[in-house]
């Protein structure tokens, strides 16, 4: 049996080298792998020893032959192959064992020259991965040092790979080179040409929004049904994940999730990443219904649930905050369908262990601490349409105290400035047209998805009263500019004095001139937040 072995990223090679070799394969090798394996008083032979060419064009050229891709091309079952290798003096080789040169960690680093993305483009590596993933039946091809125990298991035990080990290291590779492909293709169609400054030092301005767009995702788990039960589902992960998004979260017990908890379990855990206190969002149909930040878990649970206990039973909740007895002591009174948090205490989890169909969800604080959460957001955001793709810079935009233009005679209490950028903070995930009433850290009533504003604002009053919470002195966030003045006016009927909305309508002024009439204060932020 005969190995290949040529790697970029040598992690982990030598004892692989070293284990193959106890089990009587023969080793090949290039340039810097031969070298680190001789150096290590492993026998064996460089590659150029082989194929009688020397590696050439600094190193662009090594693989690229016949004695090599014949070896790994041919098919053992087929006698023609065999003569034609045995005409041409070509041996087989068994084993490939490749990673590619770090194309994507190059132009990730901040002032990557052109020359130096062209330079970690790998050639001769893909080449070989190809031949050997396809010649799977024959040839073994490793791509990641995370299979290297897998193969010399199999070795150990069997003396050769098993049918469903090659097949499987087979569609890693593929799998490999195609998110290698489309990780160039990604930066060279975001690259910015311009002749007249080319050269070593150039580092060319990019895109956001490459000319042809590669996203690369790995199925995490194929999904019971998806929004409704005869739809089929799945869920996939990116790539490579940010830390502290949902996917990379661990599920302690429960169910498996449905596509509708993920849908919804995304958008409480992305709502209440967004706060650095203590913090606690109830969502319901992929709309927060409570939203609250309090001293502890518990105290944000029970100020959140209070907005609208109807629309929480059977939601989806997120805590910013370890779960400790007395918050799962709460929590488990109700009906909850998933619940999620950077951790939870043994009490926490022993008062959930009996109900079993209870899914938590523990999602790991990235190192940092929950500022570092803004690391986890998305950066982009996709929409599907009609054999097309809509793709956006992700609504990451976070408000000041100095952002806000107080444009009435009123002006905004110290209190009422905090609650506003609260209410704000709620609205921003909300789907539009949105209306949230706020006070002392709380949602008092949520008015979500309306075709009108004023729809919304006479519903999240609805919700109030449903509650048996008082809105007088409240303030309130609108995701958009009241486009008349109708909607202040429910809102200051409701009992609001304080209204934050981003202006920028043909008529501001008549909504300005409203507020002054009805007493309040109105503060433009000049961004909106819209979310379909």
């Amino acid at each position: 049996m005969r190995a290949l072995i040529s790697v970029s990223d040598k992690t982990g090679i030598v004892e692989f080298a070293q284990a193959l070799h106890g089990l009587g394969v023969k080793l090949l090798s290039t340039g810097g792998t031969a070298k680190l394996l001789a150096d290590q008083g492993l026998p064996v032979t460089e590659v150029a020893e082989v194929t009688n060419f020397p590696e050439m064009l600094d190193g662009r050229v090594k693989t690229l032959h016949p004695k090599v891709h014949g070896g790994l091309l041919a098919r053992r079952d087929v006698p023609e192959h065999m003569a034609a290798l045995k005409e041409h003096g070509i041996e087989t080789i068994d084993l490939l064992v490749v990673n590619l040169y770090p194309f994507e960690a190059t132009v990730a680093k901040a002032g990557c020259t052109l020359a130096d993305a062209i330079e970690n483009i790998d050639i001769g590596g893909p080449a070989m991965v190809r031949s050997a993933a396809k010649n799977w039946k024959d040839v073994g091809v490793v791509t990641d040092a995370g299979q290297y125990a897998a193969v010399i298991g199999e070795l150990k035990a069997a003396g050769k790979l098993s049918d469903t080990l090659r097949f499987a290291l087979s569609v890693a590779a593929f799998n490999r080179i195609a998110q290698y492909d489309g990780a160039i293709s990604d930066y060279l169609s975001s690259v910015t040409f311009e002749e007249e400054k080319l050269a070593e030092s150039y580092v060319p301005a990019r895109s956001l929004f490459p000319g042809q767009s590669n996203g690369q995702f790995v199925k995490v788990q194929d999904l019971r049904y998806g929004e409704n039960s005869h739809q089929q589902a799945a869920l996939y992960r990116d790539l490579y994940p940010a830390p502290g998004s949902l996917v990379t979260g661990v599920q302690l017990q429960g169910k498996e999730l449905s596509y509708n908890n993920i849908a919804d379990a995304d958008a409480a855990w992305e709502c209440v990443k967004s706060f650095e206190a203590p913090a606690c969002v109830i969502v319901k149909h992929a709309n927060p219904c409570g939203v609250a930040v309090g001293q502890d878990a518990h105290e944000a649970y029970a100020k959140a649930f209070q907005t609208d206990p109807t629309s929480a039973f059977g939601g989806i909740i997120a805590f910013n905050r370890t779960v400790d007895k007395a918050a799962a002591e709460a929590v488990a009174r109700q009906f909850v369908e998933v619940l999620m948090a950077p951790d939870f205490t043994t009490e926490a989890l022993e008062i959930f262990k009996p109900k079993v169909n209870v899914r938590l969800m523990k999602i790991a604080l990235p190192a940092g601490g929950a500022s570092a959460w803004d690391q986890g957001r998305n950066a982009m955001d996709t929409k599907r349409v009609g054999s097309g793709l809509l793709l956006q810079t992700a609504d990451n935009h976070e408000l000041a105290l100095a952002d806000l233009r107080v444009v009435t005679v009123k002006q905004p209490t110290p209190e009422e400035l905090q609650d506003l950028l609260f209410a704000w903070k709620v609205a921003k995930y909300v789907k539009s047209n949105a209306i949230v009433f706020c006070k002392n850290g709380m949602t008092m009533g949520v008015g979500a998805g309306q075709m009108s504003r004023l729809d919304s604002a006479r519903i999240a009053s609805i919700k109030a009263e449903a509650a048996k919470l008082s809105l007088q002195g409240t303030v309130v966030a609108s995701d958009a500019f009241f486009p008349f003045r109708d909607g202040l006016d429910v809102v200051v009927d409701a009992g609001a004095t304080c209204v934050a909305q981003p202006g920028g309508s043909m008529r501001d002024q008549e909504v300005i001139d409203a507020a002054n009439e009805r007493g309040v204060a109105m503060v433009f932020t000049g961004v909106r937040h819209f979310r379909h």
